[in-house]
């Protein structure tokens, strides 16, 4: 008899039949002489739409709502129902006596697995495969220790009611509004609560008046060198004032006094490396470094995990390692030791590798542990630009939390003149440590409203009297929030207990638990659904609610804005995928949830307006259509929610502006486009074309690569070569 392995993608299930010995090709498997290895491609399976329970469904009519099924219905997905019908196939074989899931260890990637069982009624016995990277080593390790599937029923019960209730609330409330408000608007208990934070802001921005503030900085000579003192409030500790009229009088005071030095403190500190990456951590240095969104990130981790097999899983909310871990350490760096990292491991490698609680901590790995290393040896050459990128975040991290920390001497010295105090600071670095490893890297940003900068300070003594040598009032005006780039969103939506407005200690205590917003695993799918919803819109690296997006939040039940219904949530599931709660009572509670939610909305006066209306008529239905911005994109969409039409007008290209090298949109009009340029520049696609040939576009790396190792074997001159290997020394 045979096991049948169910893994997730095709990438996966190749590598998993190739260290199991499984070499003969069947439709949508692979064959061994105890192995059967299939695969998904994600879901192959969903829950059904509500038309497939009720045909009157199939209208959408706010007198059919709410929809609540009264069982369940899964379906097979349309798209892949070719290999939904393969796996089946080998499910059902007589010869197949085991099932072993090898789908993502996680709730999804359990979800995934069982819908399929479920949907074929396959009741064959199942273990499960649960592995962090899918090396060779972790795939042969991860099947010599199968656990019983069994194990993780709990976690599919969580899996299954997460997905239950949400459709219940996001495809009622979405029909809803869509019926009451004759608009395309969509709504759910992460995206909503998500929207609204970014609308939050927006209003804190609007309502912000900026005020004039000041400062003093004083010069002092000693010792052949120029010390700068600043201001400070002896009360607070503030090096800045409102109020002007202290600074000019103190001005004056100063030219005709001296600095008095009271105190001089030097303390030794040390600053560890920041930490592993989880998921959302690198998706935020990503934008904030590459201008990634959080999906491109989350793909390009993908390639890295499934394609190249040099990164671990990437959808981990865990930022330590377990102890089970550090044995392979050394491993794992002489799997990266090579390119630009030569020059940190080698070092790690003749030494024992030291640890802390810092990032070993298996109290604090649930699933899955911190993205780090695999032991698989890496070939950067086969990376593309952007995977390089993401593998240098994660290498660089890795090393640093394995040299000791950044050690360096703080100066600070205080002295008096006028009644007043004032602050000079210097460093010296004792020990760059974790620091080296970014030596190249500009992290450090001075906030000058709040620190006083460092800088070389020459030998003084208390009581020591230095003449101010000049005096100046420093200014600025006070700053609104900064708009939302995708990097900070993502930590908005981490812990968007600032965001909350329940002051009740319990649910942001469960909110904080629960991880926040969404999971590791989504939170770049929903920003995606805002942007896809045309519910923000970006604009450089800031994102902004539209029009749309301003209304929907005004339409839209109050509970269904804010981020504790998610925190309920959350700590509910979390209990039913630990056996301390039963799924049929949490999809009961929202159910009655869901059928508030339908009564709040049918009873609610508000309205909708299309401000976006254009002249343009609909291809297909005549009726006018809507300007939209989307992600990189602007189009054209019909405002007939059931026609659903739509053309991209423009859409922002990667190619850069000869002029001032921003990036240019394409515009189409019939069958020509054009570059155009926020500049002004304007250039026809056949013009763009000749001039990157004649600045030599279009040459591959390859042929880059080819031409010199051919100029290689080629002497320039043999004639002086030949006579060279004639000389006899």
């Amino acid at each position: 008899m045979k096991s049948l392995v169910l893994a997730e993608k095709p990438s996966v299930a190749r590598d998993i039949a190739r260290v199991l010995k499984c070499h003969r090709n069947l439709p949508g498997a692979i064959e061994g002489n105890q192995y059967i290895v299939t695969w998904a491609l994600g879901h192959l399976v969903t829950l059904a739409d509500p038309e497939e329970y009720d045909k009157k469904y199939k209208e959408w009519n706010m007198a059919s709502l709410p929809m609540i099924p009264e069982k369940w219905s899964l379906v097979v997905i349309r798209q892949t129902s070719k290999q939904y019908n393969h796996v089946k196939t080998q499910l059902f074989r007589k010869d197949v006596s085991e099932i072993i899931i090898a789908t993502d260890a996680g709730r999804e990637g359990e979800l995934v697995a069982r819908w399929i069982l479920d949907k074929s009624g396959c009741h064959k016995p199942i273990k499960r495969l649960w592995i962090s990277s899918v090396t060779d080593k972790a795939i042969r390790e991860g099947f010599a220790h199968l656990k019983d599937g069994r194990q993780y029923n709990d976690l599919y019960m969580a899996a299954g009611a997460r997905a239950e209730a949400d459709w219940l609330v996001g495809i009622n409330a979405t029909r809803a509004l869509t019926c009451k408000y004759n608009a395309q608007l969509s709504c759910g208990r992460v995206q909503t609560p998500t929207l609204a934070i970014i609308a939050r802001r927006e209003e804190e921005i609007r309502a912000f008046k900026p005020k004039d503030y000041y400062g003093l900085k004083c010069t002092v000579k000693a010792a052949s060198s120029t010390v700068t003192w600043t201001w400070q409030n002896e009360k607070n500790g503030s090096l800045s004032s409102f109020d002007k009229e202290f600074f000019t009088n103190l001005e004056t005071q100063l030219k005709k006094a001296e600095l008095s030095v009271k105190d001089i403190h030097t303390a030794a500190r040390k600053t560890p490396s920041p930490g592993l990456y989880d998921l959302t951590e690198l998706q935020r240095d990503a934008n904030r470094r590459f201008g990634f969104s959080a999906k491109e990130t989350l793909n390009i981790m993908q390639r890295l995990y499934e394609t190249h097999k040099v990164l671990t899983y990437p959808r981990t909310d865990s930022r330590y390692i377990g102890a089970d871990i550090v044995p392979t350490i050394k491993e794992r760096l002489r799997a990266c030791n090579t390119g630009p990292y030569k020059k940190y491991i080698p070092a790690l490698l003749k030494a024992p590798i030291h640890t802390s609680k810092s990032f070993v901590d298996d109290k604090k790995v649930s699933d899955h542990h911190a993205i780090i290393p695999t032991e698989e040896y890496v070939q950067l050459e086969h990376m593309t630009n952007e995977e390089r990128k993401i593998y240098d975040l994660v290498v660089r991290r890795f090393i640093s939390v394995l040299y000791p920390p950044f050690e360096y001497e703080q100066t600070t010295m205080k002295a008096s003149a006028c009644g007043q105090t004032f602050i000079a600071r210097g460093k010296i670095i004792t020990h760059a440590g974790w620091r080296q490893i970014y030596e190249t890297w500009d992290d450090e940003h001075t906030d000058e409203e709040h620190t006083p900068a460092d800088q070389p300070l020459p030998k003084l003594k208390k009581g020591q009297s230095l003449p101010i040598h000049a005096v100046t009032i420093t200014s600025g005006k006070t700053k609104p929030p900064a708009r939302f780039t995708e990097a900070t969103l993502l930590s908005a939506m981490e812990n968007p207990v600032k965001y909350m407005e329940s002051s009740d200690a319990r649910a942001r205590k469960t909110l904080g638990e629960t991880g926040g917003l969404g999971t590791v695993a989504t939170r770049a799918d929903i920003i995606e659904k805002l942007f896809h919803s045309f519910l923000i819109e970006k604009k450089g690296n800031e994102l902004f609610v539209t029009s749309k997006g301003k209304q929907l939040l005004e339409l839209v039940p109050e509970d269904l804005k804010k981020p504790e219904l998610t925190a309920s949530w959350e700590m509910q599931l979390a209990d039913i995928s630990k056996g301390k709660r039963k799924k049929s009572g949490f999809i009961r509670e929202i159910e009655g949830y869901t059928k508030e939610l339908i009564s709040e909305i049918r009873t609610a006066d508000g309205t909708f307006r299309h401000d976006n209306l254009t002249n343009n008529k609909c291809p297909r239905c005549g009726k006018r259509m809507l300007a939209v911005n989307g992600k990189n994109a602007r189009l054209l969409v019909c405002q007939d929610r059931e026609c659903g039409y739509r053309e991209t007008i423009a859409r922002l290209s990667n190619a850069r502006c000869p002029n001032c090298h921003k990036k240019m949109e394409i515009i189409k009009k019939g069958d020509e486009e054009t570059f155009v340029c926020s500049c002004g520049h304007k250039e026809k696609m056949s013009a763009f074309k000749a001039r990157r040939e004649k600045e030599g576009a279009g040459v591959s790396k390859k042929d880059v690569r080819n031409y010199l190792k051919k100029q290689k074997n080629e002497a320039v001159n043999t004639s002086f070569a030949d006579a060279l290997a004639n000389i006899k020394l």
